[in-house]
């Protein structure tokens, strides 16, 4: 009788991923029995969840686990980005609670479904099988378009959830059409073996099926990064979306899309480099440039957010078109510092937004800093830091980018990259003299920083403003992580 090999499983390869999933459901349990006006205690247990996880993954360092018969891999690359994925995470459920509750949406499904996205990610950055990969891009998307139109009563949720939802399908076909297409001519979907078919088959270069797929592939992860002329819902969607979650959303998924994109790219296809680092070249400069651009005449906040975010899309390319292990770290170091200073401004626009979110426009910062100035600080050190300022982590994580791609000989791609990076300080500029150029037309007295919030923002600036000042045990994290 023929016996059946069963395959490896290894549990200790997703056990960040379990223990957040296991997490989420008992909680979607707990919500039934919570009252209304006590669902803030969700977001406390999810938080433990989380740090709990979080020791799970600083106990996996160092030692990488293999699992599901080689489908998923827990490397320092993966554990790295699973580190991020927690820190937005958490940072999200802190600034949300004062947020629901101002909106009357403080529905406790908010807080399961952010820790199943978060494990949607974990599970791209894991992913060595382009079906293991998919399976984690879902759980993240359907998790997102929810979140996107939480805010059932008002209409701009909705169509932010509408549109994601949509857009988002659409650019799913595309990933799952260039999958099938790099199986076709590979015969596998496992990411290690379709190396060795591309590096053992000398025609592999002209094999247009395969050249197809990658094509498809990079159009579907540009799209989850927000990548020009892929970006069209961000705008819409960041504004529409609650704004916690618009914080969610800005950093969480675009770490994801990375960390699938340059597993996928670097190690699958590193014979194909010569392709893709051309189209990726152009996508970098178009998607800096447009972001950039567009962004310097956004009267609203969230929607300048929105662009700056594409820009910034655009800053993470480059390095990954240098390709080398530099700029490598410097994609995963840029990402954990985006992550502290975007969340940190969004929590100010939290503070300052009153019920049904009007003061989102940057003129409604008029006087904040003369009438709160401490927050105003702490809005500042963050967009000092997304302008690429010392000495704010945000300068760091452009000049490791920057610097990988002058090593890599795309001497002309740093300097549109820093041209870009120096038209961006106007408009983050510009939300300063509001702040402390203007005379104030508000007072602000509805302005409460509730514990959680103030947390967030401790943690924030504590997060750009150290790795900014002493970037050195981040940065030797970040060269340990590097795939290359």
């Amino acid at each position: 009788m023929e016996t059946i090999a069963m395959p490896a499983i290894n549990f200790a390869a997703i056990m960040p991923e379990t223990i957040l999933s296991v997490i989420a459901m008992a909680l979607l349990l707990i919500n039934v029995f919570v009252p209304s006006e006590q669902k803030a205690y969700l977001g406390y247990l999810s938080l433990i969840g989380i740090v709990v996880t979080f020791f799970t993954v600083i106990g996996g360092w160092g030692t990488p686990q293999e699992g599901f018969n080689g489908s998923v891999m827990q490397d320092n690359f993966a554990l790295f980005f699973k580190g991020i994925f927690l820190v937005s995470a958490a940072l999200s459920i802190l600034i949300s609670d004062q947020y629901m509750k101002r909106e009357e949406c403080n529905h406790g499904e908010l807080y399961p479904l952010i820790l199943l996205a978060t494990c949607g990610m974990m599970l791209m950055a894991s992913g060595t099988d382009l079906m293991t990969i998919f399976l984690g891009l879902e759980l993240l998307s359907v998790s997102l378009y929810v979140l996107a139109g939480f805010q059932r009563d008002s209409l701009k949720s909705n169509e932010a959830g509408l549109k994601y939802f949509l857009l988002g399908a659409f650019s799913t076909g595309f990933l799952l059409y260039g999958m099938a297409l790099i199986y076709g001519a590979t015969g596998t979907t496992r990411i290690a073996a379709i190396a060795s078919y591309v590096a053992q088959n000398s025609l592999a270069g002209s094999n247009l099926m395969l050249l197809i797929g990658m094509v498809l592939m990079a159009v579907g992860f540009s799209f989850k990064i927000a990548a020009a002329p892929f970006h069209m819902w961000t705008p819409d969607v960041y504004e529409g979306a609650p704004t916690p979650m618009t914080a969610f959303m800005s950093v969480g998924p675009k770490a994801a899309g990375f960390a699938a994109f340059v597993r996928v790219f670097v190690i699958a296809l590193p014979t194909l480099r010569a392709d893709w680092a051309d189209l990726l070249w152009v996508l970098a400069v178009l998607t800096m440039t447009v972001g950039n651009i567009t962004a310097l005449y956004q009267k609203n906040i969230k929607r300048m957010l929105a662009y700056s975010s594409i820009a910034h899309a655009g800053y993470v390319l480059v390095g990954f078109v240098a390709g080398n292990a530099v700029g490598t770290a410097g994609i995963m170091f840029y990402m954990l510092s985006y992550a502290f200073m975007n969340i940190g401004a969004f929590a100010i626009i939290v503070l300052v937004g009153k019920k049904g979110e009007p003061n989102n426009n940057v003129e409604d910062y008029a006087g904040f800093g003369f009438k709160h100035p401490l927050l105003a600080v702490c809005m500042s050190i963050f967009l000092f830091s997304l302008a690429g300022i010392p000495p704010a982590a945000g300068f760091i994580g452009k000049f490791y980018l920057f610097s990988g791609a002058i090593q890599a000989g795309y001497i002309w791609l740093a300097i549109i990259g820093v041209l870009n990076s120096a038209a961006s300080v106007y408009y983050y500029l510009r939300v300063m003299v509001f702040m402390y150029m203007k005379d104030p037309v508000e007072e602000f007295d509805w302005l409460k920083v509730s514990p959680a919030i103030a947390l967030c923002l401790i943690i924030a600036v504590a997060g750009v403003l150290i790795p900014g000042i002493v970037p050195g045990y981040l940065l030797e994290l970040a060269q340990k992580a590097v795939l290359l």
